[in-house]
């Protein structure tokens, strides 16, 4: 191999390598809804000789050439796995792992969190709940989880902070980020009801949650100017030396 191949093996690695280490990023909820691309598989163009025990190989600088053995990124398209989180007519019911087309699970499935990805976290996550309804008692568990959120909920206040130098108008989306930022309760927008007028205004206004597909409860609704956490507690910090 000449040297400019090598040199250009060398950099194509330090180009590759830091994708293999990076972490990829998980959102902070009961479902892991991330999944890992861009992966490439690299392998060393020189074998690395073996070292004595309890000592580290010694690498040369022939031994940091790699090349490219596949680009997973490049794949033709064709069928990926998914766990359902809800029944899909023809596909199958909660908690199933099935194979469909990318095309359907990229554009409907995974948009409508109507599935997730097949991580160690969801499969831990699926098997323990599967295990519960065949002991019976995941009826029960959803049945008490639904009576606190229901009493926390009569008791809830919620704010929603908006842009004061745009033109807006309030959704179940935004709502529903709203509850699980300021309240951290998950709200499915399905679940979530808005007064028949538009809001497009500040002010004081409600909403009716839907919890298990039974309760409904009114929750009473403040649309605010938004302001940043750190004003917050800011003027916070200011009323409390204001009171002492």
């Amino acid at each position: 191999m000449t040297l400019p191949a090598a040199r250009g093996l060398r950099i194509a690695a330090q180009w590759l390598l830091p994708r293999l280490g990076a972490g990829t990023p998980v959102l902070e909820r009961s479902l892991s809804l991330s999944h890992n691309r861009n992966t490439v598989i690299v392998e060393r163009w020189w074998k690395v000789p073996l070292a004595a025990e309890g000592r580290k190989p010694y690498l040369r600088r022939r031994h940091k050439v790699y090349r490219l053995v596949e680009d997973t990124q490049h794949k033709p398209q064709g069928t990926m796995e998914l766990i359902l989180t809800k029944t899909v007519e023809n596909l199958g019911i909660r908690g199933d792992t099935v194979t469909v087309k990318k095309s359907l699970g990229r554009n409907k499935l995974l948009p409508q969190n109507l599935a997730v990805y097949p991580s160690p976290e969801n499969k831990k996550i699926f098997e323990a709940e599967n295990l519960l309804r065949q002991e019976g008692k995941l009826e029960k568990l959803q049945t008490k989880t639904g009576v606190m959120t229901v009493k926390f909920l009569k008791k809830c206040h919620l704010e929603v902070g908006m842009k004061n130098n745009v033109k807006w108008e309030l959704n179940p989306e935004i709502v529903c980020r709203h509850f699980l930022r300021n309240l951290g309760v998950v709200v499915s927008p399905h679940a979530l009801k808005l007064p028949e007028e538009p809001i497009t205004r500040w002010g004081e206004y409600w909403c009716e949650v839907t919890v298990n597909g039974l309760d409904t409860v009114r929750v009473p609704m403040s649309v605010v100017n938004f302001e940043k956490p750190k004003t917050k507690r800011y003027k916070h910090w200011l009323a409390k030396q204001a009171a002492k």
